[in-house]
């Protein structure tokens, strides 16, 4: 699938192949960890075959739907927004997360967690998200990936 593009329910369960233990037993905590509500709608964006679909998957299964794709028309309460290093500026890909966004919801971030697998720096994310009117609120790891939680800066906290 092509970056920018969303992993959709059919197409996330092949990826999930390889898995190792501790990367299965970690997918059922994800919508907890990313304080995921069942009545949320959820776009994800950047998703590729690098990303770790269980995240999706645990997403998809806390709400009973599809993630929604970068073409939505649908106000959403989460955005996933996959990104890795070489994906281009990222201030405009926070600023392109934001127009599906709702006015309390926010953006989860996540990047490779490690340098050679295209990580972006703590201080790029803080810097991009000033940048684009955000600020980060939370930080998780999430597997091989790093989730930076990041709302508007006049969202309330």
């Amino acid at each position: 699938m092509a970056p920018g593009s969303a992993q959709s329910s059919a197409g996330s369960a092949g990826g999930a192949q390889g898995k190792d233990a501790k990367g299965a037993k970690g997918a059922s905590d994800w919508a907890d960890l990313l304080s995921i509500e069942s009545d949320y709608l959820i776009q994800e964006i950047g998703w590729d075959e690098d990303c770790d679909s269980s995240i999706s998957e645990a997403l998809e299964d806390a709400i009973g739907d599809a993630l929604l794709d970068i073409d939505t028309d649908e106000v959403v309460d989460v955005v996933l927004l996959w990104w890795r290093d070489e994906d281009g500026d990222l201030v405009d890909g926070l600023v392109d997360a934001t127009r599906s966004l709702g006015e309390d919801g926010r953006i989860w971030l996540l990047t490779p967690a490690k340098l050679d697998a295209g990580r972006v720096e703590p201080g790029v994310i803080a810097e991009s998200a000033q940048l684009a009117g955000l600020v980060q609120t939370k930080s998780e790891r999430l597997g091989d990936w790093q989730g930076a939680c990041l709302v508007s800066s006049g969202a309330k906290r």
